[in-house]
């Protein structure tokens, strides 16, 4: 679909009865938006794990062991890797694991990349206690990171204080002192609410506010409070939709986009909760939040395009070093999605979305085969069809993704 008539499409589902009762916000905020023009593109994807195997593999690996029920060394799991796929040489550049990745970066060049971090950058050996899965990745190795070059990495996730608030703390300091943005984690309860801004110049912001839920498997004790570091945890329902509008409202200049992270629901099944497609909506509504960046589960969940706006609910993993773990091959979820957002950049309107499949391959990110890409888009063009929201796949095993057209009249 050409981009104008895709912007026309969108611009015009906005302007209904309902959305002028609940979208009075965004009203306000198109009012007051400077006048720019053009296009703004994003770089968004899932969970980032470049801990345990793929630590051990990079040039600084850290203490190998684990607490886990059945593996009790991190080096177990480059071995399975490379029974499924091969070997992997020694240690590895930094910029090893994102692979073609980085190319296809080069060549959207997007104007903000943001990832969910879901690992724990620190050397300490204080895990916390009760739970299964602990990842963390040696301080040292935070150059690998900065090879993305990511402007915001949610911390707001289930893996993030794996290692304790001290972990955390650790966490934060590596990703400062590398000139990374961390959202959704904080010292307190103030900074793990607070949105990273991205400057983008004099006109231009992008917030991000990053969150967490429950129902991730995040532990109730990991919340931040006063002077207690942890993470933004909240449960999705309108108190949570009100009081996250307060906070956009405090933080937000006109022009600015806005962009939630949340990290929310189970691992596996394609199912999305009601309650999660409430609480997008009346993000979207009443908070005038741009794009939904949900995710969580380990394979790619429905998109949703509502009311001009992208709802991700589930990005899928990007990177981790689950390959050789049968379980789950039904959902094949060695496939990974680049998402590549275009927003309208004087009204924050959606104008176009692109997904570049990728695949994991010895801890190192390839592009996916056009089989597979096919596969993928099937399964994502089912899932988003209860969105109507369509998925198709181009020449280029690139897909594009758009309002499912309206049946012709019988």
């Amino acid at each position: 679909m050409h981009r104008r008539s895709f912007v026309t499409r969108l611009a015009a589902s906005l302007l209904t009865p309902a959305t002028l009762r609940a979208g009075h916000y965004r009203t306000e905020m198109d009012a007051n938006a400077p006048t720019a023009t053009g296009t703004l593109k994003l770089f968004l994807c899932g969970d980032v794990m470049t801990g345990r195997g793929i630590d051990q593999v990079l040039p600084h690996p850290g203490d190998p062991a684990l607490h886990e029920t059945w593996v009790r060394d991190a080096r177990e799991y480059v071995r399975l890797a490379e029974q499924a796929h091969g070997p992997i040489a020694g240690r590895v550049g930094f910029e090893y694991v994102w692979g073609a990745a980085l190319e296809e970066l080069e060549r959207a060049a997007p104007q903000a990349r943001i990832v969910n971090l879901e690992t724990s950058i620190t050397t300490s050996d204080r895990p916390w206690p009760g739970k299964g899965i602990h990842y963390r990745m040696h301080p040292a190795n935070t150059p690998c990171l900065a090879a993305a070059a990511p402007d915001c990495c949610a911390l707001a996730n289930n893996h993030v204080l794996d290692w304790g608030r001290e972990g955390l703390l650790e966490t934060l300091g590596c990703l400062e002192d590398a000139g990374l943005q961390p959202a959704g984690a904080g010292r307190d309860v103030e900074s793990a609410a607070a949105p990273a801004i991205i400057e983008l110049g004099a006109s231009q912001r992008i917030l991000v506010f990053a969150a967490a839920t429950e129902s991730a498997g995040v532990p109730r004790d990991w919340a931040a409070g006063p002077g207690l570091a942890g993470i933004h945890l909240i449960e999705p329902g309108p108190a949570a939709a009100d009081v996250l509008a307060e906070r956009i409202a405090a933080a937000r200049r006109p022009g600015d986009l806005v962009v939630l992270s949340l990290h929310w629901g189970g691992n596996w099944g394609y199912r999305v909760p009601v309650a999660h497609r409430d609480f997008a909506h009346r993000c979207i509504d009443v908070a005038g939040v741009h794009v939904v960046h949900g995710h969580s589960s380990h394979h790619p969940l429905g998109l949703e395009i509502y009311r001009g706006q992208l709802i991700i609910y589930g990005c899928g993993d990007f990177l981790n070093d689950y390959e050789g773990i049968g379980g789950h091959e039904s959902y094949r979820p060695g496939l990974t999605l680049m998402y590549l957002p275009e927003f309208d950049r004087g009204n924050g309107a959606l104008a176009g979305l692109e997904l570049v499949p990728m695949r994991i391959r010895r801890f190192r990110l390839e592009r996916a085969t056009a089989a597979e890409a096919a596969w993928l888009a099937a399964r994502l063009d089912r899932e988003s069809s209860v969105f109507d929201t369509h998925i198709s796949i181009t020449g280029s095993a690139r897909m594009k993704v758009a309002p499912r057209p309206a049946p012709l009249p019988a």
